[in-house]
């Protein structure tokens, strides 16, 4: 059987979802030739060569830029991924809310950092929680309160908790907004015994998908030095700052190129979806390849100028373009939303399209698409090799 793991071994990790009907269907395919082209629609389907390429090239490209690699798990939000990325080389994995977070980090996954601020008592006990299983947990901090809270969790869970302060790079969305925010939020972390700040983080999330390398750069090097200064305040303040982490997939580039950063937060380049293929175009930090697609089956081909295809609203992301029918087959034709569970493909004009065909489709954006599975279909070539649950996948609170 052409499978990358036991079939027990898969349906003992997926656990109740084994039981579902539609997951027992892709259960007995595993390994059957041609299997790609009959799991049950609509499907998160990964094509694992093409996902080990991209996550070996983005490891080897950090190392030659001297730069550890943390991928941003938001992305895929799955164990068995961030496995593979740390398998290659990876020193952990990044996440973007708490529950995220908690639901990797009870799937075995450690070098957990949580990149949004936290704000609440609640909130703090579950972070030092995380921080008593995983000494290489860190989180980060934008205010001074946030500071108190943490630790003093952290104090009563008899835990240390490792800190990164957060710099607004620009964006507005959290962070400290310059040198004087950050002294005062690197004193608050100082005074609570039960912290530890160990860097400092910035990420230009506007700056990823704008279209051009040189744009992208100039962006970067306009607003990274506000890190840079942020950095080097705390350090005159006697802070000892050994992490410098932010970036992404659009800008790998010029952030290596600024010497500012000794960590990488990319994610999307595991998958490249439409939105950073389109931003990115030739330039070298999109020289990844498409490894994740919605895979579809025509349900009504009744209509003269479309048919009707089993995934719509709630199959894709809808923040960024349309999704793309993949394929010679599908040469010439658009997607185009036509309801909750149904989605329009025009025909193509080669040829006739029949009930019950499949055809699969890039994704518009994805972190949020993933996130409308609860499993991915690992495929090889034709094979349907394996299934992994999206362990964090809603886990937004």
């Amino acid at each position: 059987m052409n499978s990358e793991r036991a079939l027990e071994a898969i349906a003992a990790e997926l656990g109740v979802l084994a039981d579902r009907p539609s997951t027992a269907l892709s259960l007995a395919l595993i390994g059957q030739p041609g299997s790609r082209w009959q799991v049950p629609t609509p499907a998160a389907v990964i094509d694992l060569d093409a996902f080990d390429r991209n996550v070996a090239r983005m490891a080897a490209r950090a190392k030659a830029a001297g730069l550890a690699l943390r991928p941003h798990a938001k992305s895929h939000k799955c164990a068995a991924l961030a496995r593979r990325q740390i398998a290659a080389g990876a020193v952990g994995v990044c996440c973007a809310k708490l529950a995220e977070a908690e639901a990797l980090s009870a799937a075995g996954i450690r070098g957990i950092l949580i990149t949004s601020s936290l704000a609440g008592e609640p909130s703090a006990a579950r972070a030092a929680r995380l921080a008593g299983i995983d000494p290489d947990f860190a989180i980060t901090v934008d205010h001074p309160d946030g500071a108190a809270e943490i630790g003093q969790a952290a104090r009563a869970a008899g835990v240390t908790v490792r800190v990164v302060l957060d710099v607004d790079l620009g964006m507005g969305r959290t962070g400290v907004s310059g040198v004087e925010q950050a002294v005062a939020v690197g004193a608050a972390i100082a005074a609570q015994a039960s912290l530890k700040l160990i860097g400092v983080q910035g990420y230009g999330g506007h700056w990823q998908h704008m279209a051009g390398a040189n744009q992208r750069a100039a962006a970067v090097a306009d607003g990274i030095g506000r890190l840079s200064d942020v950095a080097s305040a705390l350090r005159a303040q006697g802070h000892e700052i050994g992490l410098v982490t932010g970036g992404g997939t659009g800008t790998f580039s010029a952030d290596a190129a600024q010497g500012v950063l000794n960590e990488i937060q990319a994610g999307s380049y595991a998958f490249m979806d439409r939105e950073y293929r389109e931003a990115l175009g030739a330039d070298e930090d999109g020289a990844f390849e498409t490894s994740l697609m919605v895979q579809a089956r025509v349900i009504s081909a009744n209509a003269p100028r479309w048919v009707t295809v089993d995934a719509g609203l709630k199959a894709f992301a809808t923040d960024g373009p349309a999704p793309e029918p993949l394929g010679e087959a599908w040469a010439g034709s658009s997607y185009h939303f036509f309801g909750d569970e149904h989605g329009m493909v025009t025909r193509p004009k080669h040829r006739s399209v029949e009930r019950g065909e499949r055809v699969e489709f890039t994704a518009p954006h994805c972190d949020p698409t993933i996130d409308r599975y609860d499993l991915l279909h690992l495929v090889r070539g034709d094979v349907l090799v394996d299934l992994v649950r999206v362990e964090g996948r809603g886990a937004s609170q």
